[in-house]
């Protein structure tokens, strides 16, 4: 029996069924459709549309069911199509005549629309204390790494020595901007549906902006018709999600660089890697890999939703069921790979004698003696030219540009550019990759880090 049926003379066909019902994953809402269901007893109370006592018997009712899903014990009926039927039919069973009141000015389509914004509003919150862990771990690694540097790449081609940490810093930097979108995203959503109804609201004298400020809302919705559509909330969830992982799979792919023999530049714990069933020598990075993975799956679940809402007319129409299986998918799969990748840089051992003679490469000196002719008055493009030749013959001798600067009449002076870490102390202006500017941007990192956790758990 559904909650629907005075209209129909048969019941649903089990082919209709098979594709409808949505209990088998929605229930993970349960502990929001709950809240939202007291709200709105509390809402028909304050209308006048419920007693007192008829007020304080649905809300210990929703209590007891709240308790069957934590202690597992809730069970279902064959009836229950989603999770807010479920809840519904059961607070019936236990409340009696009660019971069928607490629908009251309320439709499945408002119902659902302020379930799932509660939902989505405390995991975009989890969500966001989850990557500043990520962050936390990326300054941990770049401390205890405090000396440490390896090249930097452009074209994935050496391009000049950075500081390990200033690496680093910069997927910190990129992390922290996924959490203020998710920030945003979550004051953006914090609007009430409660009491939009199926479409057009109701005769009854109940008040949205009331159910808005007992479930937390900043304030309630102000048209009907797109309280119960808007979906833009839970695809700007998916696309934050997205883009956060693909700032994972970046990292990820860095990983598997860096942990390989050819790089050679750190190695990740035993815990963190896996082996091969058949080559007795394999490490593999395969966490890192996995980051990398997960996120075409995380695209994915953006372009199906965005592609199932494109054609929509207005108001509500069931393809809207098609929101939460994705939403569900990509905040389990980034959560999962958050602790991972956390796990992962936290057991990293950097090879930092490795990287530091890779950095050392004499070519990656050319830009530095460009810069001091520069200073001496040259013309950028000049000096550019002069130190070209120079790289251009040590390339096609095959010997080191030091030699070739050595030799050279008008750059000799310049040798001693080519110490051992000289060209990556030299970076100081802000933002840069140097000890100086490094230590600058650490200081403005954590105040940022501490700013965001502010509004994760504000």
């Amino acid at each position: 029996m559904t909650l629907w049926g005075g209209r129909f003379d048969s019941p649903m066909s089990q082919a209709l069924w098979d594709l409808s019902e949505s209990f088998s994953f929605d229930r993970a809402l349960y502990v929001h459709d709950i809240r939202g269901s007291l709200g709105h007893v509390e809402g028909l109370r304050a209308a006048g549309l419920l007693t007192d006592a008829e007020a304080r018997i649905l809300g210990e009712t929703l209590e007891q069911v709240r308790r069957e899903f934590d202690e597992g014990v809730f069970v279902p009926s064959a009836s229950d199509e989603d999770i807010h039927m479920a809840i519904e039919r059961r607070a019936t069973e236990i409340a009696g005549p009660v019971g069928a009141k607490i629908h009251t000015a309320r439709s499945r389509n408002d119902q659902v629309a302020t379930t799932l914004r509660l939902f989505t509003r405390d995991a975009l919150g989890a969500l966001g204390a989850r990557v500043l862990d990520l962050v936390d771990a990326l300054i941990a690694v770049a401390a205890r790494n405090a000396d440490a540097y390896l090249p930097g790449y452009t074209h994935l081609q050496r391009a000049q020595p950075v500081l390990l940490s200033h690496h680093l810093y910069a997927h910190a930097w990129a992390l922290l901007r996924d959490v203020d979108r998710l920030v945003d995203n979550r004051q953006r959503m914090n609007v009430s549906p409660l009491g939009a109804g199926a479409i057009a609201g109701t005769s009854l004298p109940i008040d949205p902006a009331r159910t808005a400020q007992l479930l937390g809302f900043s304030e309630a919705f102000a048209n009907s018709m797109d309280a119960v559509s808007d979906r833009d909330f839970v695809v700007e969830t998916l696309f934050d999600v997205a883009l956060l992982g693909v700032h994972l799979s970046r990292m990820g792919e860095e990983l598997v660089l860096w942990t390989s023999a050819e790089f050679n530049f750190a190695s990740l714990g035993d815990d963190y890697t896996t082996g091969s069933s058949m080559l007795p020598q394999k490490k593999n990075s395969d966490v890192a890999e996995l980051a990398r993975g997960k996120s075409g799956r995380l695209i994915g679940n953006l372009t199906g939703l965005l592609v199932t809402l494109k054609g929509l007319p207005l108001s509500y129409n069931r393809d809207l069921q098609e929101d939460k299986e994705p939403l569900f998918d990509s905040l389990r799969q980034v959560d999962r790979v958050l602790v991972a990748l956390s796990g992962a840089y936290q057991s990293m051992t950097f090879h930092a004698a490795r990287a530091a003679t890779a950095a050392d490469d004499d070519l990656l000196v050319a830009i530095d003696i460009a810069e001091s002719l520069v200073q001496q008055g040259t013309p950028f493009r000049a000096a550019h030219e002069r130190v070209g030749r120079a790289v251009g013959e040590a390339v096609r001798r095959g010997v080191s540009l030091a030699s070739v600067v050595a030799d050279s009449e008008d750059l000799a002076g310049y040798v001693g550019l080519f110490a051992p870490g000289h060209a990556l102390n030299a970076r100081r202006s802000p933002g840069a990759s140097g000890p100086v500017a490094v230590a600058a941007q650490r200081t403005r990192l954590e105040e940022r880090v501490r700013e965001m956790r502010r509004r994760v758990e504000s």
